[in-house]
């Protein structure tokens, strides 16, 4: 069957503190050079739409009715690490009925028409689009820190059916993102161990102060620099974890990444790792979308202590 739609996947991990706490440049050039082609190939690719999957760390999404799955129908940054406070360009009909396509295809999602969205999806449209609100895009929250978490599998069906409603877009030209990832364990809280104030800011922390946001980014700065200098007790990132996860992405390799189990992906990769799973569903999208007929064209991996990241990139292209 022929793709009645032209279509690119592209998957990048994030950090917020990127141009905070930057590495040496020895290493960042080539990460800032494996970013720059993929943002090269979203000019030359010019899509109309962005599909982009992403995860959220307690900034627009709370324990007060935490979901698995989230489609914002209109989407607004919460402006933290001086990412700003304007509005994602979302095509509400799009985005509408790409849910109820979603729904009806058996994987349960929510709605949102006041979605707030943190670094995970702002980082992502900067890079590649050089701005939150120059393409179109439905934003689609994959919750990936706060327990229980939804499974590889989860996040599969979630992306196959996002794709199949994008195949239906026809003459369009869509990109399909994920976002997060790889290995880090950022200084995150676990609600089943936070004291009672860190459980309620976790639970209903909204609409931090400019003061409160100010010593949030700056503990992570300084939990950054502590990683680096081999001072802290986070989890390390683990290469072969984040290489062997790409590996099999790139030979869509999804009957083993639905067999990963969320605690070994914890001890394994760090309690962030999970944030891959946005790649899982951009994946899957891209190969629902065009029958599987497209190539890894562009992977990157480099640890970054400073970022607390396995920082990596990858692009898919139609055949």
């Amino acid at each position: 069957m022929t793709a009645s739609i032209t279509a690119r996947l592209q998957c990048l991990s994030h950090t917020p503190i990127m141009s905070r706490f930057d590495p040496d440049a020895a290493v960042i050039k080539p990460v800032h050079d494996a970013l720059g082609k993929l943002r090269d190939s979203v000019d030359e690719f010019a899509p109309d739409l962005i599909f982009l999957f992403a995860p959220d760390h307690y900034n627009g999404f709370f324990y007060d009715c935490m979901p698995q799955f989230c489609i914002g129908v209109q989407a607004a940054s919460v402006g933290d690490f001086d990412s700003g406070f304007d509005d994602l360009l979302v095509p509400r009909d799009i985005a509408r009925a790409c849910a109820h396509a979603v729904t009806g295809a058996d994987v349960d999602v929510a709605v949102s028409y006041r979605m707030k969205v943190d670094h995970g999806f702002t980082q992502p449209l900067n890079l590649l689009t050089g701005a939150i609100d120059r393409i179109p895009v439905v934003p689609i929250f994959i919750n990936s820190v706060a327990s229980p978490l939804p499974t590889m599998r989860r996040a599969r069906l979630l992306g196959e059916a996002v794709g199949r409603y994008a195949r239906t877009l026809a003459g369009w030209r869509v990109l399909f993102v994920g976002s997060g990832g790889l290995s880090h364990n950022p200084p995150i809280p676990d609600i089943e161990n936070a004291p009672p104030e860190v459980a309620e800011r976790l639970i209903a922390g909204r609409n931090m102060t400019p003061e409160q946001r100010a010593v949030r980014e700056q503990r992570v700065i300084d939990a950054a620099r502590a990683f680096a200098g081999g001072t802290s007790p986070l989890h390390p990132l683990n290469p072969e974890w984040d290489r062997n996860f790409m590996r099999l992405l790139e030979i869509r390799a999804f009957p083993v990444l639905d067999g990963f189990v969320n605690d070994d992906i914890t001890n394994a990769a760090g309690s962030s790792a999970h944030e891959v799973k946005t790649w899982v569903a951009a994946s899957a999208a891209m190969a629902a979308a065009t029958d599987s007929a497209y190539d890894i064209k562009t992977s990157f991996y480099q640890a970054v202590p400073e970022w607390i990241a396995g920082f990596g990139v990858m692009e898919g292209r139609q055949r």
